[in-house]
């Protein structure tokens, strides 16, 4: 039974919640739920239905025999706009609020350009497919973003990114708020992507660590199945974790020695440059493993051991279940997680170890867009957010 206090505490998105597992159910089976009176839970049905977050989906038979309407919630009610940005390329998109994309879209981008010739880009580029989906800015019930820097999640706002220059303290709700109408959610790349292969791909996991290998290095935790951003959102932020093979290399953050200086996407693309072998970002280091180069081999193998490294750790502090690896050095496939199992499971506890999974992204390069989208989905549906707004109508 889904009671909140007593039966009169259900509210209209108790309501919504408990519809939006997508079996219709009728009165008489929320009534038995919720314990609303009848007339209550009428009056919060048509609630609901004036607002098109539900409707009615056809006929039961009741207990009578007479025909009973059953409600169902309408995925298509509205529309969210989501956005993973990194540091040299971005993926669009925009989904239904069941989280399915209905649209999407990717561009190579310099975040480094500055916030507003970025979101700028970004605005664009949700307007022309809001149209070419057929709908408009009133669809639109929020917008999610996933920036490749600290962001204090209160806000929204990047503090001090090191690869984002111009952009700290950036009022990015406040700027894209004002251009759609509707509330603007921000957070760190990498937790927007443990938010999405966790709700898309492992509902059940209570534990989990998603490990973003790209340009930089970053890290998202699923504890109790809850995004756990700490304090102000700083969470997770392993790429400049101090490891010993890197005590003479500066990292961009301004410090020396950080994990992200030996073993992120850009760093490997300068060793090999430094080699006499082209290489500009991450990908060109993938597309290299791929055609078979040595020694790209040999840094993305060697990168996964010096990300093992630092991992193994934190196996032992906090003992998930499962790691998860994505990002553009996660598509070298094997070459890096063989490297990254290796040394956890030698420097790891056994018990912590003993039914651990290291795997591969399954969304791959959307599971940003879609961690943004559940953002923003998990935020407006919330039972506060929907009883709120129509307080406030």
């Amino acid at each position: 039974m889904v009671r909140e206090g007593n039966g009169s505490n259900a509210g209209a998105g108790v309501l919504l919640r408990i519809l939006r597992d997508g079996r219709p159910r009728t009165r008489a089976e929320l009534v038995q739920l919720t314990g609303l009176a009848r007339s209550t839970l009428t009056q919060r049905l048509d609630a609901l239905v004036s607002r098109e977050w539900i409707l009615p989906a056809g006929e039961a038979v009741s207990s009578g025999g007479r025909p009973a309407v059953a409600f169902a919630f309408n995925r298509g009610a509205r529309v969210v706009l989501a956005a993973d940005l990194g540091a040299t390329h971005a993926r669009v998109a925009v989904t239904d609020l069941g989280g399915e994309i209905l649209a999407e879209h990717s561009a190579e981008i310099a975040v480094d350009r500055g916030p507003e010739e970025t979101l700028g880009r970004l605005h664009r580029t949700f307007e022309e497919m809001l149209a070419g989906t057929g709908r408009t800015r009133r669809d639109v019930c929020g917008v999610g973003v996933g920036l490749p820097g600290p962001v204090e999640h209160s806000s929204g706002r990047p503090v001090n990114p090191p690869i984002m220059p111009g952009w700290d303290g950036f009022p990015v709700p406040e700027w894209l708020g004002s251009r759609f109408d509707a509330p603007v959610l921000v957070d760190n790349d990498v937790n927007i992507m443990a938010l999405g292969e966790h709700w898309a791909a492992r509902p059940a996991t209570d534990h989990l660590i998603f490990i973003k290998i790209g340009t930089g290095i970053g890290c998202g935790v699923i504890s109790g199945r809850r995004l756990h951003r700490g304090a102000q959102g700083a969470a997770g932020d392993i790429g400049h974790i101090r490891v010993t093979s890197a005590l003479d290399t500066v990292c961009r953050c301004g410090n020396v020695g950080c994990l992200e200086a030996v073993a992120g996407g850009a760093a490997l693309a300068a060793r090999l440059r430094a080699d006499g072998v082209e290489a500009r970002d991450s990908r060109d280091v993938i597309r290299l493993v791929r055609g078979g180069n040595t020694r790209a081999v040999q840094l993305i193998r060697q990168a996964g051991r010096e990300v093992g490294d630092v991992l193994a750790s934190i196996v032992n502090f906090f003992n998930p279940s499962v790691i998860v690896v994505g990002g553009d050095i996660a598509e070298a496939g094997e070459q890096v997680l063989a490297g990254l199992r290796e040394v956890i499971y030698s420097r790891s506890l056994p018990l912590a170890t003993q039914h651990l999974t290291i795997a591969a992204s399954e969304l791959g390069d959307r599971a940003g867009v879609v961690g943004a989208a559940v953002m923003v989905i998990e935020h407006v549906l919330a039972p506060g957010t929907v009883d709120e707004s129509f307080a406030t109508a």
